[in-house]
């Protein structure tokens, strides 16, 4: 066995290691894993360690995911994903266990834009746990709704764990940003169906009624007030427009096909989502210089977290690459010889595990690269192989014991955590084993 692949196997041993066994936050245990990696490299320590960090900085995905991380608080601050809640609650609200499903789909709109599973939780939670109690949902399962719903927006793209994976020197060559995004679109379509009838489910085993009708406002009342929150998808839609399909089609005749491919996915979708958040809400931002520094200074955690990790995720994927893990691997993956399905179980399961001590960032970065190469290698078509990783990393907000989005979720709704760990690991974890291997082998059909 190689170098590098003693390196990886050791890289992965440290962030799991450094993170919950050290209790650790994930950034520094991604910025240890990455000196261990050069270290590897013994005398080239700094010449590694150099590439990593520069191929880290050159990734136009690290701006991506560091500008999403601020629309989302921007979305926070702004009260849209408010409203949008409230419009679902007038169109859903009255079906039995109605708040139940305006929880999933506001879970999903929201992971649309914004992405991280422990905001999901707090946002969408905060909203529709307690009108979750109101309408007889127990509160242990309202608070495993909402857990369970957390990782959406990992599938649903374009979300930090997104870009990571398409960034990596293992996955880049095989795929591009604007086909996988289509892929990725179809994926989130059947991981919420399954949230849905999982809500179905709730209802019919806890014989949960319809809210009160004075509870819910008249469709038409909160149309009015909230319709302008639709437009923030607008931001999402147009670089696709601008990039894929019929438009795109006609403007590379009339503009030329390399001004349409400067028009980057992963630069204008956080950028063009920003602009209509400020214009959308600007009642309701900073109106003053000292607020914004405030605003600004409040998301210094969350900064220091997801960028710390996407930064030193790359630089240490670069950092094996320079140890030769391409080579090597072909050498192991020669020798383990899988068949397509036993790929897939092999990866959807590894994953899965892993994702329950890191969240999906750290998880698709630490094993995404070497989980993709072993499914490529086996003969799945490279876009499916990416739509079962992320499916896969995306139960992080749902696994026990070590997911945040449990722990907001049921502080919001006043029970013990343990209480969801058994409905989550049955409902939320192992269910994706069977979703991410019906995606890898192309029995659940999605665009390629």
């Amino acid at each position: 066995m190689g170098i590098a692949v003693i390196a990886l196997a050791s890289y992965i041993l440290i962030i799991v290691i450094w993170s919950t066994v050290l209790k650790r936050g994930i950034a520094e245990a991604m910025v240890v894993g990455f000196l261990l990696i050069c270290a590897f490299g013994q005398e080239q320590f700094f010449d590694i360690a150099t590439e990593g960090m520069k191929a880290a900085f050159s990734e136009q995905v690290v701006f991506s995911a560091l500008a999403f991380t601020f629309v989302g608080t921007l979305l926070a601050k702004t009260g849209i994903i408010d409203r949008q809640v409230a419009m679902l609650n007038s169109f859903l609200g009255r079906l039995p266990g109605g708040a139940g499903y305006v929880s999933t789909v506001g879970a999903a709109l929201f992971g649309a834009i914004a992405h991280s599973g422990s905001s999901n939780a707090a946002t969408v939670g905060t909203v529709t746990i307690p009108w979750m109690k109101k309408s007889q949902w127990p509160s242990h399962i309202a608070a495993t709704l909402v857990a369970g719903n957390a990782g959406m927006g990992t599938v649903i793209p374009p979300s930090a764990s997104f870009f990571i994976l398409v960034g990596l020197g293992t996955v880049a060559p095989f795929i591009t940003v604007e086909k996988l995004l289509l892929t990725m679109y179809g994926v989130s379509a059947w991981c919420l169906a399954w949230r849905l009838i999982v809500v179905y489910m709730f209802v019919r085993r806890f014989n949960i009624g319809k809210g009160k009708d004075n509870e819910v406002e008249p469709f038409r009342k909160t149309f009015a007030e909230g319709w302008w929150t639709v437009l923030i998808f607008m931001g999402i839609a147009i670089p696709i427009l601008l990039t894929l399909g019929p438009l795109s089609d006609h403007l590379k005749g009339n503009l030329g096909a390399q001004a349409i491919k400067s028009v980057s996915i992963m630069v204008w979708m956080p950028v063009m989502l920003g602009v209509f958040t400020l214009i959308l809400g600007w009642r309701k931002l900073p109106k003053s210089g000292t607020a914004w520094y405030e605003l600004i200074a409040s998301t210094a955690p969350r900064y220091r977290e997801i960028g710390t990790t996407i930064v030193f995720a790359f630089a240490g994927g670069a950092a094996l690459a320079a140890l030769g893990l391409a080579e090597q691997l072909s050498e192991v993956l020669n020798g383990l010889d899988a068949s397509p399905l036993v790929a897939c179980i092999i990866v959807v399961v590894l994953v899965i595990l892993v994702a329950g001590p890191l969240n999906s960032t750290a998880t698709v970065a630490t094993i995404g690269g070497i989980g993709f190469t072993v499914l490529v290698y086996a003969g799945i078509n490279p876009y499916l192989a990416a739509g079962l990783i992320l499916t896969a990393s995306s139960t992080e907000g749902a696994s026990p014991p070590g997911a945040a989005a449990i722990y907001i979720a049921s502080g919001i709704a006043q029970v013990p955590p343990s209480q969801t760990f058994i409905p989550l690991i049955m409902l939320y974890v192992l269910p994706f084993i069977l979703i991410g291997v019906g995606v890898g082998m192309g029995w659940l059909p999605v665009p390629t």
